[in-house]
């Protein structure tokens, strides 16, 4: 018969075995779940948009800001987007793009309006760049209208040294040098011309206008009478008169007289000598 402390070994052994089953049937723990990410919050997102030079995106983010955040964080973060935009003005101005630089001072004045010294400089840069930018225009378009005076000045001096060479090539032939009257009816005993130009300043049309009145003087032996509204303006147009005929014809004997009269119309009177 088995004795008794065999027995007990036995049981001791069987319960241990029972143990260990059981522990294996048991399921591990499930894993604790990983913490959610938290969201970055709108003062974060407003200083990242800043410091990456989106300014926009932290302007709008701004908004987020006047509702969640006190008055002095709000305060402070429109003093440093006011500073980003009056910076990103400043690199606008450098690089010559003014409609930039006033949109960016324009955003900056928004974001602080009780702060005007913030802005004072930028647009005080801004407006000597745009009077510099006029300035310039200005000067390009006098420049462009005095070229083009002289272009005509110089077609006009090319087109009379034509006909003069025409002339004297007639003359050389043996034909008669007279041609066809410009202004004047040579049957006429009296050709007025007027010198309307005078009073608009157009200084292309009245060298234009002595040129065909000297080229009539010196083919038809024509006298002149000036009839102008200043003494500047008789000196001044018997002066180029007076060369353009010695041009065409430096031994013709140019017979002059003149009226200065204010109220009228400048002209020249063209009669045939000695009338």
């Amino acid at each position: 018969m088995t004795s008794f402390p065999l027995r007990c070994a036995a049981l001791a052994v069987l319960a241990l075995l029972t143990v260990g089953c059981q522990s294996q049937q048991v399921a591990e723990p499930a894993p604790a779940p990983a913490a959610a990410a938290t969201a970055p919050g709108a003062q974060e997102q407003f200083d990242a948009h800043l410091a990456a030079g989106q300014l926009t995106e932290a302007e709008t983010q701004l908004e987020a800001l006047q509702a969640n955040s006190d008055p002095a964080a709000l305060l402070q973060a429109q003093r440093q987007l006011s500073e980003a935009y009056l910076q990103a003005g400043q690199k606008a101005l450098e690089a010559g793009d003014l409609d930039k630089a006033a949109k960016s001072l324009a955003h900056a004045r928004t974001l602080m309006p009780k702060a005007p010294a913030l802005t004072t400089g930028l647009d005080g840069a801004i407006g000597k760049a745009r009077q510099a930018e006029l300035s310039a225009v200005e000067q390009a378009r006098q420049a462009g209208e005095q070229a083009q005076a002289a272009r005509q000045e110089q077609l006009r001096l090319l087109r009379q040294a034509a006909e003069a060479q025409a002339a004297a090539s007639r003359a050389a032939d043996g034909a008669p040098a007279q041609g066809p009257a410009q202004l004047i009816d040579p049957a006429a005993k009296r050709s007025d011309v007027s010198l309307a130009m005078l009073d608009s300043r157009d200084e292309a049309a009245l060298f234009e206008r002595l040129d065909a009145v000297a080229a009539d003087v010196v083919a038809f032996d024509r006298s002149v009478h000036i009839q102008v509204r200043s003494a500047e303006d008789l000196r001044r147009v018997t002066a180029l008169l007076e060369a353009r005929v010695m041009k065409l014809d430096p031994t013709f004997k140019l017979a002059l007289s003149h009226a200065v009269k204010p109220v009228q119309v400048p002209r020249l009177v063209l009669r045939p000598r000695g009338q």
